[in-house]
């Protein structure tokens, strides 16, 4: 097939089928003055070049994105991270967006959640509340999503650990709404392998929390097949200091661990692999960003295709939510970062992002207001609306510059990549400190360069002001710490202490004997087991993971 009649394939196939079944948001889009934008621009002469390695949106390798139509289509979902203090006050942030535009939640737990314990533990002390939401117990999850219809929302929840109990929380608010487990959308962020050298809320060692995961994706696959089982995240890598190319490459090859550990358990590649989903930073290099996106649409493609054989689309599709950097936020001059988080969310857009968070101009200082929030959704807006990059699909390809970054991205990763394959791959550079030391070598030479003034950051190395800290900051009230505690109590008696006991019992067994967990943990959250009592089961079986001892 020549090169002209494949993008004449294309449009007959792919974009056909695509138009057919969602219809793009206008009939036609015009700039002001009456001037049509095309759907998709293309060289006049299409070479072999072109497609194999940048062709047509929707179809292989996807550098120009997933869908043929991109946002002519639809815009990319506005997912606004928020939670705090208690589930009540996290409900009505939450249809405070929801009534402001956004049109999906991402949920925020606090410290202590993330980690397995309860709000009453020792280890949870002046913690509770703090960076996200406080939850114990089903209880707590049927506050957090009172009046928010779980068959008409998408949620994504940032929880790796106790990823397995919160989705099953998520489960059981959805069956008491009248929602089975195969309507609810959503993700859960599952990714544990980061934790282990980007992050640090890790609980069990790599091997039983890679178990976890291949539980879920198994659970999941039979019974909640809309709903994305992990969201593997180069997020935190970046913030933790890697460079563009660090970020691809070991997001990458955490889901490489992923499928083959999944592809080890006997599950089936093509069913568990199109509800992989990935979750990256977006950075204020706004071309290198654009690049770094497209770079890891086509290398994942080739990926699954090449090593892993799989030959069905969905397989290939890197699917991806952004969130704009909290490190490149600064105290200093905080409505700076109104313009920075602007930089940061057209790069995602131009990148191709599936959906969006926009950091608010204050979380330099706290976590943010009302208005800030507003502000940050309002961003988005503004470029769907009223920029114009939302009307013709990936604008920027074939700029010298992007597609050779994006050539050199691609390379630079696939390089990290096999350099972990020879070392034994992702755990094998957990225990011998090969990621962790790239990325601390990375954000070191960074800091080098600002402290250089070689780097210039606008307020903070240069262009400062005398200012007084007037900034409007969010304060999460001390006492929401009893009160949480003493909520918890509450539940713990008034439930039925012999369910909870028994289906506790069951979960260890289950743990011991190699069975999937997700139904014995149902179970325990249904009878209104708390999250910590969950966890210490299995502690007691998994062990904890203690790190490097360096």
């Amino acid at each position: 097939m020549t090169a002209d009649n494949q993008f004449r394939s294309w449009e007959e196939g792919e974009l056909k089928k695509t138009l057919a079944r969602f219809p793009e948001r206008k009939e036609r889009f015009t700039t002001h003055g009456g001037r049509e934008v095309p759907r998709l621009a293309v060289p006049e002469e299409i070479d072999e070049n072109y497609l194999d390695n940048i062709g047509f949106p929707g179809r292989y390798p996807y550098t120009r994105g997933v869908q043929p139509t991109m946002y002519r289509g639809r815009f990319w979902t506005m997912r606004q991270y928020a939670g705090f203090s208690t589930a009540a006050a996290s409900n009505e942030r939450y249809r405070y967006l929801l009534d402001q535009g956004q049109t999906g939640l991402s949920v925020a737990f606090d410290l202590p959640t993330q980690i397995g314990y309860d709000s009453d533990d020792p280890m949870a002390l002046g913690e509770v509340g703090k960076v996200g939401v406080a939850i114990d117990t089903l209880a707590d999850m049927e506050t957090l999503f009172d009046r928010i219809p779980l068959d008409k929302i998408s949620t994504s929840m940032t929880i790796n650990s106790p990823a397995m109990i919160l989705l099953a929380m998520y489960v059981a608010v959805a069956e008491k709404q009248g929602v089975a487990a195969d309507r609810i959308k959503g993700t859960i962020q599952n990714d544990i392998l980061k934790e282990y050298f980007a992050r640090g809320t890790y609980i069990f060692p790599p091997k039983p929390s890679l178990r976890l995961i291949t539980n879920i994706f198994q659970w999941c696959g039979d019974k909640a097949p809309l709903f994305n089982t992990i969201s593997i995240s180069g997020y935190h890598i970046r913030e933790a200091g890697s460079t563009a190319s660090q970020e691809v490459a070991f997001t990458l090859a955490d889901g490489i661990t992923y499928v083959q550990t999944a592809l080890d358990a006997g599950l089936e590649l093509d069913v568990f692999a199109r509800r992989l989903a990935f979750f990256f930073n977006g950075s204020s290099n706004l071309l290198e960003e654009v690049a770094k996106f497209r770079a890891a649409r086509r290398l994942w493609a080739r990926i699954m295709k090449k090593r892993f054989g799989t030959t069905d689309p969905r397989s290939m599709m890197l699917r991806f939510h952004t969130q704009t950097t909290g490190a490149g936020l600064t105290a200093q001059q905080v409505d700076n970062n109104i313009v920075r988080v602007t930089i940061q969310a057209l790069a995602a857009v131009l990148g191709g992002t599936q959906s969006l968070h926009t950091n608010s101009r204050d979380e330099a200082l706290s976590l943010p207001t009302e208005d800030s929030v507003r502000t940050a959704l309002r961003t988005q807006q503004i470029i769907a609306h009223e920029s114009g990059v939302a009307d013709t699909v990936d604008p920027l390809a074939g700029s010298y510059y992007i597609e050779q970054l994006t050539d050199t991205i691609e390379q630079e990763a696939g390089e990290l990549i096999g350099r972990i394959d020879e070392a034994g791959g992702v755990v094998a550079c957990i225990e011998n400190g090969f990621i962790a030391a790239q990325i601390e070598d990375a954000a070191y030479q960074y800091q080098q360069e600002v402290e250089k003034g070689e780097r210039i950051i606008v307020g903070v190395n240069e262009f400062q002001v005398e200012e007084e800290t007037s900034v409007p900051v969010l304060r999460i009230d001390p006492r929401v710490e009893d009160e949480q505690v003493a909520r918890l109590a509450q539940i713990k008696a008034t439930r039925d202490a012999g369910a909870v006991e028994q289906t506790l019992a069951e979960l260890g067994r289950a743990a011991r004997e190699d069975r999937n967990l997700m139904e014995p943990v149902l179970a325990a959250v249904r009878a209104y087991g708390s999250l910590g009592e969950i966890c210490n089961v299995l502690r007691q079986v998994f062990g904890e993971y203690r790190g490097r001892q360096w």
